[in-house]
């Protein structure tokens, strides 16, 4: 085994990747994956609390853009103003030449319950996040939730939308028109 290589971090990753796609995310051990890069299972688990954060690394970055947008928007900004800033942030981190390793990620979750699960899971938590930082912002407990959940679910589907085949828009394009058509439908629904 090779003791030290640059880069352990995302060999793992990308060998991780690639064995759940090939043999499917059940299939495939830890073990699997630092074998298939040249490192102990052990390195491995300096990396990643298990084999699922593979795929859900990053969190935190994502958290932290949005949390970055809803701080950035103006100080009497609505609820709603201030969930498009924290939107658009988070869009930076969604660049063209990451949409190839999105939809592969995709396919992986949609292939297992246990990992839809844990993707709603975090989802929820970012919302939680949000609403955390509207309220600081004073906006009041009901409406923080609402517009936090609203916006994650925005996001979810700008983000299904971005890795359709054959999509070529910006995430932050499909974002903003996701955005338009809740706003549209909540000014009809009024």
């Amino acid at each position: 085994m090779v003791r030290w290589e640059p880069g352990a971090r995302e060999r793992l990753q990308a060998a991780a990747m690639d064995l759940y796609i090939s043999r499917g995310f059940e299939k495939t051990t830890a073990a699997d994956i630092a074998q298939a890069v040249g490192l102990t299972e052990r390195t491995f688990f300096r990396h990643f609390a298990d084999k699922r954060e593979v795929l859900f690394s990053g969190q935190e970055l994502l958290e932290q853009a949005l949390l970055d947008g809803v701080a950035a928007a103006a100080p009497h900004a609505s609820p709603l103003e201030m969930v498009e800033f924290a939107l658009s942030a988070a869009a930076a981190l969604f660049p063209a030449e990451r949409r190839d390793h999105s939809r592969r990620r995709q396919t992986i979750i949609s292939g297992n319950p246990a990992l839809q699960e844990r993707e709603l899971l975090k989802l929820a938590g970012l919302a939680s996040a949000v609403a955390a930082a509207l309220r600081s912002r004073g906006v009041p407990d009901a409406m923080a939730t609402l517009a936090a959940e609203s916006g994650m679910t925005v996001f979810g589907v700008a983000f299904r939308k971005w890795i359709a085949e054959g999509e070529e828009r910006s995430f932050l394009d499909i974002e903003r028109e996701v955005l338009g058509e809740l706003v549209a439908m909540a000014v009809g629904a009024a």
